[in-house]
């Protein structure tokens, strides 16, 4: 027996089927991505209940609809049956169809007068043994069937679908035009006839043989449904509906896709800092320094709202390796993350000749806000000796870096001048690497990799969620946010490690990680002038380059994610 989810995977691929959508019409509706409603639709994974009330309220069902299987849901869906919601019909239940009387032992079999409309009965005065004909599109294939289904017109068997799709030749039932047409007049009835065998003429068919197998006439189904006031007795699907159809259904609107970031976070967010201000009765300065006291709790909150319904579950205290070990309270781990101090030793050495050099320090905005996207190992790490660097998967790595022989650039590896192996992370590695494809230096030799499986998501809604409040804030003006968002993640970062703290996360490679990818940002930044023609004459920390040149041109300017702001210029050699 089908179990309940198999029920309601059958019944969201009839209603997409149904309503034209693809997967990624539903994710978006949902909320969510077509990875994951790839995988629910193939059993990979579950649909949750709160997937199962997304579902019913994109498609305008009842719960219970839903779940009543594909075709009960798919004939609520075009208003053939009413809804099962106890006392309130969605939609109003169509009226009893006209079928014909079927003969009986002692009727003469002769031939109808074709001046006569074929005689009628009501359903209720049929023979119980005889079963009922009906005639319909069928929900399945679009075709003419011959028999009903929880109500709905439907073939019982895959080979009929297509054995009627290949007597027609089309998709597109031919009765579904006779519906929306006016009904013939009387004389015109045996020309619109159902079709009979090619032995029998079309002007005289005979009583028994329609009554056996063939479904009714197509004009007398089309003489109820052409009345304005009656509703259609089968439905017609939304793509089919022919334009001159009297009353074509609604189309059914799509939810809109999900926005930049989750609005779930993000009124999170905007909530707790209107929370704390009421609290501190309006006093900006006050409300400042709450915020930024919870920080910590509250980032790790939406860490986890964020992670709901994610493809993976993070490990949040895995065993730490000795190379991510601190040797002492105040000392550092063996990891090296590349942290930028470098100057430009021609540039330097021409301003001390007296030669004018006028210089632009750029700031980068939130550099560690975007520097929570990057690869993360997802569990714990595990001992890799293969050499060979595998992209779906991240960690801390033990190399031995090739030569640096680009004085106008900084060395992607910051201010190490010991030679030998070293430790990175992943951030710093995937940088080298790249450099190694740009033919800028030789790829690292790799010695032994500490790994995990990994993914650039993990942190990514969480990412965005801060990303979408900075940005509203720094629209409306609104400092106090702006400033409850930079704690956030910066100490988010800077307490993932082994920081007293944070007691709910402990991942100093994720730590190491996302450092290291905010200096591998500002590198490439560095490098994107020098390809543009500007000349680097410094960079250091998180988010200072400064350069030569018009800089303009080469990085949009703001406070935005993506854009850059002037902090000062200088002389090079003067006075800053």
């Amino acid at each position: 027996m089908m179990g309940t989810e198999d029920t309601l995977r059958l019944t969201v691929s009839a209603l997409m089927t149904r309503t034209g959508e693809r997967q990624g019409d539903l994710a978006a509706a949902l909320g969510q991505s077509q990875a994951q409603v790839s995988r629910k639709q193939a059993a990979k994974s579950h649909w949750s209940l709160e997937d199962v009330d997304l579902l019913a309220a994109h498609y305008q069902l009842h719960v219970l609809d839903l779940l009543a299987g594909p075709t009960h849901a798919v004939s609520v869906l075009h208003g053939a049956v009413p809804s099962l919601q106890a006392g309130t019909p969605i939609f109003p239940a169509p009226p009893a169809p006209r079928v014909q009387t079927p003969p009986t032992a002692t009727e003469p079999k002769t031939k109808p007068d074709p001046a006569q409309p074929i005689e009628q009965t009501p359903p209720q005065q049929q023979p119980a043994s005889v079963p009922v004909v009906v005639t319909g599109p069928c929900v399945l294939c679009g075709q003419p069937a011959q028999h009903e289904l929880d109500g709905f017109p439907q073939h019982l068997t895959a080979e009929e679908c297509a054995a009627a799709v290949a007597a027609a030749g089309t998709p597109q039932a031919p009765a579904r035009t006779q519906v929306s047409a006016p009904a013939p007049a009387a004389e015109e009835v045996p020309a619109t006839a159902a079709p009979v065998a090619p032995s029998s003429p079309v002007a005289e068919p005979s009583v028994a043989p329609v009554a056996a197998a063939e479904p009714p006439a197509p004009t007398e189904l089309a003489e109820p449904l052409a009345s304005p006031a009656a509703p259609p007795e089968s439905p017609v699907p939304a793509p089919l509906t022919s334009p001159a159809a009297q009353e074509p259904a609604p189309a059914r609107p799509l939810r809109p896709a999900p926005g930049y970031a989750s609005t779930t976070l993000v009124e999170e967010i905007t909530d707790t800092v209107h929370e704390v201000l009421a609290a501190c009765s309006g006093d900006v300065d006050a409300a400042h320094a709450e915020l930024v006291k919870r920080a910590i709790p509250d980032v790790m909150k939406l860490l986890k709202k964020s992670r709901v319904g994610g493809r993976y579950e993070h490990s949040e205290f895995p065993p730490t390796d000795e190379i991510l070990q601190k040797r002492s309270q105040k000392g550092a781990d063996d990891v090296w993350e590349g942290r930028p101090k470098w100057r430009n030793r021609a540039l330097f050495a021409a301003a001390k000749k007296g030669e004018l050099i006028e210089v632009t320090a750029l700031d980068m905005n939130a550099a560690y806000l975007s520097a929570l996207k990057s690869w993360l190992p997802i569990g714990q790490l595990l001992e890799d000796t293969s050499g060979v660097h595998n992209p779906k998967k991240a960690g801390v790595h033990l190399i031995t870096p090739a030569d640096w022989d680009h004085p106008d650039l900084p060395n992607p590896l910051g201010n190490r001048m010991e030679p030998g192996e070293l430790w990175v992370s992943e951030s710093t590695l995937r940088l080298l690497l790249d450099c190694a494809r740009q033919g800028l230096t030789d790829a690292p030799a790799i010695h032994r990799s500490l790994v995990s499986g990994a993914s650039e998501a993990l942190l990514e809604k969480l990412r965005r969620a801060l990303a979408e409040s900075r940005k509203t804030a720094l629209a409306e003006g609104d400092e106090v946010t702006v400033a409850y968002v930079k704690a956030m993640y910066s100490k988010f970062v800077s307490t993932i490690g082994e920081s007293s703290a944070n007691r709910e996360l402990r991942r100093p490679d994720w730590m190491h990680i996302i450092r290291a990818k905010a200096f591998a940002n500002l590198w490439m930044k560095a490098h994107k002038a020098h390809k543009a023609g500007l000349q680097v004459v410094e960079i250091s920390g998180t988010d200072e380059l400064h350069v030569v040149g018009d800089w303009r041109p080469v990085f949009p300017e703001g406070r935005d994610l993506n854009q850059v702001k002037e902090k000062t210029t200088y002389i090079l050699g003067g006075k800053r």
